[in-house]
This record gives C-alpha cells, sequence and structure tokens, in this order.
C-alpha cells in the first residue's frame, strides 16, 4: 500500500477522535459551560449535523479542483475548528466551533475516498478505502478512550489541543505524500450533480443509511445493555467498548478484501451477516460472556460492511464520483442518527434495551434489500449472450 495512504489514516483518525471524544467528556464541558448533560451532549449532534450538511456543498465546490490542495485546505478547517473548540468561551462558541471541524469531515472522507481508490490498482480499491477507514476504527479503540482520559486529567480544552495536532500532523503527511495529481478537466459542479440522476447511486446511499445505521440503535445504548442486562460492573465499560472497536479493526479489513474479491456479493452478506448478529445480541445479552463475544461480533460485521458500501456509491457515480463519496460519508451519519433515535423509541415504549438490537436488525435487514435490488437491476441492464 503506498505510504499516502498512511497520511490520509492518520488524518481520518483525529477526525474520527474529535467526533466522539465529548461523549466521554460531558460532565466536565457541561459543568465548565454551566449547562445540563444533555445540552453538552447536543454538541456531538451538531457535528453530525454539520457532516451531513457540509459533506455534499463542500465537496461540490472542490469537485474541479485539484484534490491534495483540497485535502488540506479541509484539515486547516478541522484544525481551526478544533482551536476554536479548546478556546470557546462560552457554550454558543463551543458549538460553531463544533459545526467548523465537523464541514471538514464527510468532505475529507468523501474526496479521500476517491484519491485512495486512485492510488492502487482497480482491483485493490476497497483495500485502499479500508487502509484510510482504518483511522476511524482506530479513533474507536485509541483516540476517544485515551481523549477522554487526558481530558480527565489536565482538563477537557487540553484533548482538543491534541486533536488540533494530529491534524497538523495529518496535514503534514498530506503534504509529503499525497501525489499532487491534475484536477479533471471533466470535473465540474453539474457533472457532479449528474451522478445523482443514477438509480444504482440512491441505492447505494440507502445501503449505506439501513445497512449501517442499523450498528447505532444498539451500539447508542451499550452501556445499559452491557451493565443492565447482561450484568457487568459500570467499570467493565471501558474494555468493552476497547472489544467493540477492536471488531470494527478486523471487520474493516476482511470486509475489504470481500469487497475486492466480489464487491456486491460482499456487501449483501456482510449486511446479512451484521442482521443476523443484532438478531443473536437480543438472546446474548442476557449473559455476560456471550453478550461480550456477540458485541465484538457486531463491530466485526458492522465495519465489514464500511469499505464495500464506499467502493459502491464510487463505482456506481462513475467518473463524477467525488460528490457521490461525500453524500454517502453523509449517510453514515443520518443512518446512526437514525437507528439511535429508533432505539430510543422502542426502548422508550416500554420495550426493553434489549429490543433496540431487533431496530438494528430490521434496519440491516433493510440495507439487504435494497442491495438485492440494486443487484437485479444491474442484471437487467447486461445483455445475456448465448
Amino acid at each position: 500500500m503506498p505510504l499516502a495512504l498512511l497520511a490520509l489514516a492518520i488524518s481520518a483518525f483525529a477526525i474520527g477522535t474529535t467526533e466522539f471524544v465529548p461523549t466521554g467528556l460531558l460532565p466536565e464541558i457541561a459543568a465548565d459551560f454551566h449547562v445540563d448533560i444533555p445540552a453538552a451532549g447536543l454538541l456531538v449532534s451538531g457535528y453530525a449535523l454539520g457532516v451531513f450538511v457540509g459533506a455534499p456543498l463542500l465537496s461540490a465546490a472542490a469537485a474541479p479542483l485539484r484534490r491534495k490542495p483540497v485535502l488540506l485546505a479541509l484539515l486547516g478547517l478541522f484544525v481551526i475548528g478544533n482551536i476554536g473548540s479548546a478556546l470557546a468561551p462560552d457554550y454558543a462558541l463551543m458549538m460553531v466551533s463544533r459545526v467548523v471541524a465537523s464541514l471538514c469531515h464527510g468532505a475529507f472522507f468523501g474526496v479521500g475516498s476517491v484519491v485512495a481508490a486512485g492510488l492502487v490498482a482497480p482491483q485493490r480499491r476497497a483495500a485502499a478505502i479500508a487502509m484510510m477507514f482504518t483511522g476511524i476504527t482506530l479513533a474507536n479503540v485509541v483516540g476517544v478512550p485515551l481523549g477522554t482520559l487526558l481530558g480527565q486529567a489536565f482538563g477537557w480544552r487540553s484533548t482538543f489541543w491534541v486533536v488540533a495536532a494530529l491534524g497538523v500532523l495529518g496535514a503534514v503527511g498530506v503534504l509529503a505524500l499525497v501525489p499532487d495529481r491534475p484536477a479533471d478537466p471533466a470535473a465540474s459542479l453539474r457533472a457532479e450533480l449528474s451522478a445523482f440522476r443514477r438509480p444504482q447511486v440512491w441505492l447505494a446511499l440507502g445501503m449505506t443509511a439501513l445497512g449501517f445505521g442499523g450498528v447505532f440503535a444498539s451500539f447508542t445504548y451499550v452501556a445499559p445493555l452491557m451493565v443492565d442486562v447482561a450484568g457487568f460492573p459500570a467499570s467493565a465499560l471501558t474494555w468493552l467498548v476497547l472489544l467493540f472497536g477492536a471488531g470494527l479493526v478486523v471487520g474493516n479489513f476482511v470486509g475489504a478484501r470481500l469487497a475486492d474479491r466480489a464487491l456486491m456479493p460482499a456487501i449483501i452478506g456482510t449486511t446479512a451477516a451484521l442482521a443476523v448478529a443484532l438478531t443473536v445480541f437480543t438472546v446474548t445479552v442476557h449473559s455476560p460472556i456471550p453478550a461480550a463475544i456477540t458485541l465484538f461480533l457486531v463491530g466485526a460485521a458492522a465495519f465489514a460492511t464500511a469499505p464495500g458500501l464506499q467502493t459502491r456509491v464510487i463505482d456506481a457515480a462513475g467518473t463524477a464520483g467525488t460528490m457521490a463519496s461525500a453524500a454517502n460519508i453523509g449517510a453514515f451519519n443520518l443512518g446512526n442518527a437514525v437507528g439511535a433515535a429508533l432505539g430510543g423509541l422502542v426502548i422508550g415504549a416500554g420495550f426493553g434495551f434489549p429490543a433496540a438490537n431487533l431496530v438494528g436488525a430490521a434496519m440491516a435487514a433493510g440495507g439487504v434489500a435494497v442491495a438485492v435490488v440494486s443487484v437485479v437491476l444491474d442484471r437487467r441492464r447486461v445483455p445475456v449472450t448465448v
């Protein structure tokens, strides 16, 4: 794999860390800004909304530009947003800084996925994208826990200073290692928008939102699932989240290998495996050891879908795939938000925490159905010769 992918992975690690690290620092942030915990939690929601809105807009603006300067500019925006978070004197400016940082997220992964895929041979594209996505998986395994510990020991602002420094490191890596290739002369806003006239692009986005979104219907409520239902002590949550993160790392690489061999069968198979794992989790969550094992398997199945889903939307968009690629990052975040909300609805309706797993399984099954429709449409377009 080219060293340029390492620079993209470091940048992805910084971006993935800043997205979720406030969840571990909510009490400190809330106390500092004199707001309650739910209000502090909106700093995560505001970031996600910024990703969803900013991904297509910034990627559209960047379409006719050389991709290396675009990546550097996006990382500059990320660093500014995190420095703003570290210096924010009040809650309002903290929210603004979070949104500024989030604007980088979707566009960076959208453009970065296209760059990563272009650095390798066609049969290695999913593996290249998975290499970049390794940064996100490691952010959940290492970045968020360490960022939480750092913030608790030296104040929550120290975490954002370190994340900003990681953004600078990623930018240096991109500057030194990513080749500066000419912009696509055919690239334009019109060409990028034309990709969304293709039904397969919308089907690919639907696979992502439904298939991956089911994960957060369950994982959002991992604390009560593992403590109140499975019977683990609260002190075990750290290693349980690390176990889930280890599953993400394993699944990312396994899913990439499968996707490079047979893309659509891999997407259908890994998304179906996620639906099965979440269904099984409904049963195993009542016993500690089976619950821990299934949590790992849910993580593995979840990120086994990611490289294939991102590759599929790039393929479906054709030559003008930057905006569609970024929109798919938005679809990941939209699916996460919808999954978490639906899981909360069934829990609030009195069906219990394990029911959130069934919601996730149903969403993943919906992703499989969309993928099957996509395959059928592909086969109808291919002439059959006798």
